[in-house]
């Protein structure tokens, strides 16, 4: 069989999220499935085997017929991590080249068309990452910088500032979701379960930390005063990380796509760019992510073949 089609791979945030397309740039199939992070989940590698096999056969295809893989997979940041990274596309028959990036690699393909620019990513997970007018490629963690903006960060900063006697008439709402979410009756218990460190698993426990944060920016958005605090020191980190990428390039004008739950929420975009706005210097300029990482990754592989394409796909 003729290897004619492309395989992405978006292995960032929670799910795995694989494409096919023909050489033409048309969807053939799209899948999600379990968690790619192998520091989330012992079964990483088999979750993406599994959804890229379920992709192929959504399309009626199999491994016989790629003719490029682009994975952008959490936690790849160096060629000290290609010991483990191969066996997530280690399936018989895919021998065609395979292209393995970190996950904000393929963001920032989908979101700025390998156009210079910044991505902020703060979703389950957090990266800054930009690539100048010269194509060089820069990320706060090159500087030792981490913004702690993810979603489990937000939570674990709300429940610390509640527990710590910060509380205002304001932060109500805040604390009636907070109790229910950790099915607690009271403050004294969830003081105790705090003591007790929450839950002995640290991935269940950030798991569980992360799926609060929705409550959190919702939170800062009617007006809680602790809610409001977390999201702004977050978004302080944030706004620090990008100005540091936005360093490297030498026009004065920056795009910045954003990308994630926490950092598109309503209150964090809205105060991020407000910061943003307040450079002396540089003008930088939030815009709409164009693709999907998932598109980038497919963008990625077209740009190994030296494949021209105009993407066709479902999923915008």
């Amino acid at each position: 069989m003729d290897r004619n089609i492309v395989v992405g791979i978006d292995g960032g945030g929670t799910n795995t999220r694989v494409m096919l397309c023909d050489l033409n740039g048309n969807e053939l199939a799209y899948a999600e499935g379990g968690c790619a992070s192998k520091y989330k989940d012992e079964n990483a590698a088999e979750n993406v085997k599994a959804t890229i096999k379920n992709a192929l056969a959504i399309a009626g295809r199999d491994t016989t017929s790629v003719a490029a893989l682009v994975a952008g997979l959490a936690g790849y940041d160096s060629e000290a991590d290609d010991v483990w990274i191969h066996a997530f596309a280690d399936l018989p028959g895919l021998d065609c080249p395979k292209l393995h990036l970190n996950d904000s690699d393929v963001s920032h393909a989908g979101a700025l068309q390998n156009q210079p620019g910044i991505i902020a990513i703060a979703g389950t997970g957090t990266m800054i990452m930009g690539i100048n007018e010269y194509g060089t490629r820069t990320r706060n963690l090159d500087y030792r910088h981490y913004a702690y903006s993810a979603a489990r960060h937000l939570a674990y900063d709300a429940v610390y500032e509640v527990l710590a006697g910060r509380p205002d008439d304001s932060d109500e709402g805040l604390i009636a979701e907070m109790m229910q979410h950790w099915q607690s009756n009271s403050l004294e218990q969830l003081q105790e379960l705090a003591r007790r460190g929450f839950e002995p698993d640290t991935m269940k426990r950030d798991q569980h930390f992360g799926q609060f944060a929705p409550c959190v920016t919702t939170a800062a958005e009617q007006g809680s005063s602790i809610a409001r605090s977390v999201c702004n020191r977050a978004v302080e980190q944030l706004r620090l990380g990008i100005e540091l990428i936005g360093s490297n390039f030498a026009e004065r004008s920056i795009n910045v796509a954003l990308i994630g739950s926490v950092i598109c929420s309503s209150y964090m975009r809205s105060k991020l760019t407000e910061m943003l706005i307040a450079h002396p210097v540089k003008q930088y300029r939030l815009v709409d992510p164009l693709f999907p990482p998932v598109v980038g990754a497919i963008l990625l592989a077209y740009k190994e073949l030296g494949v021209q394409a105009d993407m066709n796909v479902a999923m915008k």
